[in-house]
């Protein structure tokens, strides 16, 4: 049997992390994800998919995550069943997340350079004197260690 889901969209809130009675990091978030393909004249649409990840991987999304960040996870998907605050038997989806991934750029994520840094010019080199620096023969072959040697195996070095 089968059953792994991948999905890659953007968060549609800020995660927030729980703990269980025994201690287990938890989070539960909701992944915008549009659809491959729209109809002419319309707007492509748009599924929200919800997900909950435990332990580590609850705490890098809770960490690393935010409303808006692009997000890549990898799971499974499970059913659980419930009852709605007026009493209906509900069924709810949910990819349980095993792997989450940056997808954005830097700068979209957070985890790049600072914007100070980033609006630093590079650094200007100029030509410099060649003092310090000597100047190798180009014609005696035992001055570069691999420059004419030759033993029979077919390669130039």
């Amino acid at each position: 049997m089968l059953n792994c889901a991948v999905i890659m969209g953007r968060l549609t809130a800020d995660p927030e992390l729980r703990t269980t009675n025994s201690g287990i990091s938890v989070t539960s978030f909701s992944v915008a994800v549009d659809r491959r393909y729209s109809r002419q004249s319309e707007e492509r649409q748009t599924d929200f998919i919800n997900v909950v990840a435990w332990r580590q991987t609850a705490e890098f999304v809770t960490r690393y995550f935010h409303k808006g960040s692009m997000i890549a996870v990898q799971g499974s998907i499970q059913t659980r069943n419930y009852e709605d605050r007026n009493g209906n038997k509900r069924t709810a989806f949910e990819i349980v997340a095993d792997n989450v991934s940056f997808c954005g750029s830097k700068a979209e994520t957070g985890t790049g350079a600072a914007p100070a840094a980033a609006a630093r010019p590079a650094p200007a080199y100029q030509s410099g004197n060649a003092e310090g620096f000597s100047v190798l023969p180009t014609n005696d072959d035992d001055a570069f260690p691999f420059a004419g040697a030759d033993d029979d195996d077919g390669l130039p070095f």
